[in-house]
């Protein structure tokens, strides 16, 4: 089969690799579509993944079962959850695998097959299609919906949202359809401007004066909420004073810095601030809800691309000139 190889330093290549086997509990996903994730990009640009990718969301067809599975059955159309808990605690009861304690990441899912636990997968709507099935079982929608349900608050009228990758897209575009009024913040041209075709009121660029502009726009108290989904130095320490006093500043972005002072950053001000991490199971079919309710989550996808393609569409990715890129083997 044919399978994406990250070789590092910003390169990639498609090989022919041994197709993957079940183990048990597992099954083995034909995949219709993956999608390029902005996480994936630190393996890509740094050492890469010797015979394999970071590929950790897609959609496909049921074509092979392990020992032990029953369901999703031969045959099915999935989605699936990149974080697969134990499945044996009370957490994953719940479908709340990434609260699991041992909970583990699953990837190489830019491949014509990948395998997967029986557990982790979710049935697809027959109505649902690829494109759309994408997005909504994995981070494309999965983290902004996440995040809304941690900020479903009658007092939040204005989010600010910094940094314009494919969270920062999918939070800009579920808000606004949740009407909530939406300022985006991007380094990035392209990104600045389709935020704006995505329902952002407006959408302005992270230079020196970027502060001072939001607070003129919330009429100098700040954003009710402000969303970094950059995980940058700059932007945490942008979201927090662009928010407003007792606010809510919520972290989409993956960061492994220590940059906050919990008496300037949250104590003075009674910032409330808040973690979110990919999403529930128990929460996708709330999402096929939103997408039969009127949102058109595919209105995020600027680029498909073949697989055998997939150098290509990452290195584009990469330099910020896309939205949700699919890849389709």
């Amino acid at each position: 089969m044919k399978l994406l190889e990250m070789t590092g330093s910003a390169t990639a290549r498609v090989i022919d690799a041994e197709a993957p086997r079940p183990k048990p509990g597992e099954v083995i996903i034909e995949t219709a579509r993956s999608a390029i994730c902005g996480s994936e990009m630190k393996t890509y640009r740094g050492k890469g993944m010797a015979s394999g990718n970071t590929g950790h969301e897609a959609v496909g067809t049921v074509v092979a079962q392990g020992d032990g599975v029953t369901n999703p059955q031969l045959g099915q159309r999935v989605g699936v959850s990149a974080v697969v808990g134990c499945g044996n605690c009370a957490e994953c009861d719940r479908g709340q695998y990434t609260w699991c304690k041992s909970a583990e990441s699953r990837s190489r899912m830019h491949a014509e097959q990948f395998a997967i636990d029986a557990r982790a997968c979710s049935p697809l709507p027959d109505e649902l299609p690829w494109n759309e099935a994408t997005l909504l079982t994995g981070d494309g929608m999965g983290v902004p919906w996440h995040t809304a349900k941690k900020i479903d608050r009658a007092d939040i009228n204005t989010i600010v949202v910094m940094g314009l990758g494919p969270i920062g897209l999918g939070n800009v575009l579920l808000q606004a359809h949740l009407g909530r009024r939406v300022i985006g913040v991007d380094i990035i041209d392209y990104r600045i401007d389709f935020a704006k075709q995505l329902g952002a009121d407006v959408s302005i660029k992270a230079d020196d004066s970027l502060i001072d502009q939001i607070i003129e726009l919330t009429g100098g108290d700040g954003a009710d909420v402000v969303i970094d989904c950059a995980g940058q130095r700059a932007s945490v320490g942008n979201s927090f004073l662009a928010v407003r006093r007792g606010g809510v500043v919520v972290f989409n972005g993956e960061s492994m810095e220590e940059m906050l002072a919990p008496s300037r950053d949250f104590n003075r001000r009674e910032i409330w601030a808040v973690g979110c991490w990919y999403y529930f199971m128990h929460e996708v079919p709330e999402m096929y809800e939103l997408w039969r309710n009127g949102l058109d989550v595919a209105r995020m996808i600027t680029h498909r691309f073949p697989l055998a393609d997939a150098p290509e569409a990452f290195a584009l990715f990469n330099r910020g000139q896309t939205g949700k890129v699919l890849l389709q083997p």
